[in-house]
């Protein structure tokens, strides 16, 4: 059994909810630029090439990304044989995540209660989905979510007899709902499967896979490719201006269901889907 202490999770949260908020992971920043050469739009080659420029002014000036810094998501995968010292782990999460918006002047967006609209000024409480898995190892991620892009998502309750084609559509016209809402370039997250609520995770967590990686499924890899195909023909564009570029990538996870249903969950990010992780 090993033995892992509060606190340190507690300062890990901190300085990831800066980190995922401060910097976007390599692989987007590259993304985006590459879509510049593609974009056949001048005005939307323009736009991409000014929000890569605050992506470099917000690296550079150590300031978020975006002023929406989100509600703190974190996906907590947590080794069986750890065991947990020095206090509550939730109490300890929640702590991290106050400190990490108000020392680092992150802005504070969560309230308390949903038709009351007190906010908590420190953003918390966070979103914590815990997993237990084999070994000795802690794995955090953060990934603040703005609600630009979550309020124009959506799920729906399939029966069995929907198609592949059923799916596709439905993801293409949630995007085609949502338009210039979500500051497109945006990603695109689907979950298919499981049940009402763990679809809605899936594709939370699609969110956060690495777009270079397509899913192991060649039924789901070719799912992604011909979503994405038919996003970017909406003519949607960067930041709504039309053009070629609306969406960066689809990633879609899967899961076990139950013979009567096929839920189906469509997880929208902007083109600042942010996220940080840490093995302890």
């Amino acid at each position: 059994m090993r033995e892992i202490s509060v606190e340190l999770v507690k300062k890990t949260v901190e300085e990831l909810c800066v980190k995922a908020n401060l910097y976007l992971p390599d692989g987007m920043k590259e993304k985006i630029n590459s879509c510049i050469g593609c974009e056949k739009s001048p005005l939307s080659k323009q736009v991409l090439g000014d929000i890569v420029r605050n992506i470099d002014c917000a690296k550079e000036l150590e300031v978020p990304i975006c002023q929406d810094t989100g509600m703190a998501v974190i996906f907590l995968e947590v080794g069986q044989d750890v065991h947990f010292t020095g206090g509550n782990l939730t109490d300890a999460i929640n702590e991290g995540v106050a400190s990490g918006y108000v020392n680092g002047k992150l802005r504070l967006s969560v309230v308390e209660d949903p038709l009351e609209r007190k906010n908590t000024n420190n953003n918390t409480p966070a979103i914590v989905h815990t997993s237990i898995v084999p070994g000795d190892k802690v794995h955090i991620m953060v990934a603040p979510k703005g609600f630009g892009s979550e309020n124009m998502s959506a799920l729906k309750m399939f029966t069995p007899s929907a198609t592949r084609e059923d799916i596709v559509n439905f993801v293409v016209e949630t995007v085609s709902k949502a338009g210039s809402n979500p500051c497109p370039p945006i990603t695109v997250g689907v979950g298919i499967g499981g049940d009402f609520e763990l679809s809605a995770i899936l594709a939370k967590k699609a969110l956060c896979r690495d777009l270079k990686i397509r899913n192991p499924k060649p039924l789901y890899a070719d799912m992604e490719s011909e979503m994405l195909e038919k996003i970017n023909k909406l003519g949607i564009g960067p930041q709504g201006f039309g053009g070629t570029v609306t969406a960066l990538y689809v990633n879609i996870e899967q899961h076990q269901t139950h013979i009567a249903g096929l839920p189906v969950a469509v997880n929208i990010g902007c083109h600042v889907t942010r996220h940080a992780e840490a093995e302890l």
